[in-house]
């Protein structure tokens, strides 16, 4: 064997270990949720059944509706708890290829990284979610009675709650971006005039309704996010000015 092949196979391995420990994780979190899927499809559904009404029966109309739900819900929820452990491989498995100073940003993100995700879940289920679900579920009440499919239900809310923790991850983007010297201030403040047409954009994605108020509590949630990512990218960009002035040339 070649010496200038091991490297390639020590990366594959040091790959294919990370990936099973992931694997294996994502299985037990996926396990331990599975025991709990009644309590978690409730959770879920809990912002339509709050709702006055009248529509809180949930239904199904296909034999396997409610299995399969609960396996996708037990896979979400495996995710969920297993999103650090995941986040940690990967994170170790770049590092070997990153400097110092890269190593310490991306370690210290983890947790940030996780809080900002907890907290756009938050915003969508305790924010978002009720007036979007009343609309949908009051317009053309008149005429028929809405029966809440569970799959349905829980697609939305999962679809929901997975987008608005992703976008709430902006702030931190940008802040990285910006310590690794890929942009500056001046460059996010230029596209802040594009940033708001992106964020109605992802507004209207994101919300499974045409009313602008709803998609509004997407967007404006968007524009604070990214003028914090503003202030973060500064700070960033004074750290990382300070750094390379104090390293000797």
């Amino acid at each position: 064997m070649n010496r200038g092949d091991l490297p390639i196979l020590q990366h594959l391995a040091e790959l294919r270990r990370r990936v099973l420990i992931s694997v294996l994780a994502l299985l037990a979190g996926s396990a331990v949720a599975f025991a709990f899927f009644r309590q978690i499809i409730e959770l879920l559904v809990l912002p339509a059944r709050d709702l006055d009404t009248g529509s809180g029966q949930l239904v199904f109309v296909e034999v396997t509706e409610l299995l399969t739900t609960s396996i996708k819900v037990s896979f979400v929820g495996g995710f969920a708890l297993a999103m650090p452990i995941v986040l940690y491989q990967v994170i170790m498995f770049v590092a070997p290829g990153l400097t110092g100073r890269e190593k310490r940003y991306l370690l210290g993100f983890l947790p940030a990284v996780l809080l900002a995700f907890a907290a756009g879940v938050s915003f969508a289920y305790f924010v978002m979610t009720p007036p979007a679900l009343h609309f949908l579920l009051t317009f053309g009440g008149d005429l028929a009675t809405p029966l809440i499919r569970v799959s349905n239900i829980v697609n939305l809310m999962i679809r929901l709650l997975f987008w608005m923790g992703i976008v709430f991850e902006t702030p931190l983007v940008m802040y990285l971006l910006a310590a690794l010297g890929i942009v500056n201030v001046r460059t996010l403040s230029r596209f802040r005039r594009y940033w708001v047409v992106v964020a109605f954009i992802l507004g209207a994605i994101i919300t499974p309704t045409f009313d602008p108020v709803n998609q509004a509590l997407v967007a404006v949630p968007l524009l604070v996010l990214y003028e914090v990512g503003i202030l973060l990218a500064r700070l960033a960009g004074r750290g990382r000015r300070a750094s390379e002035a104090a390293t000797p040339t």
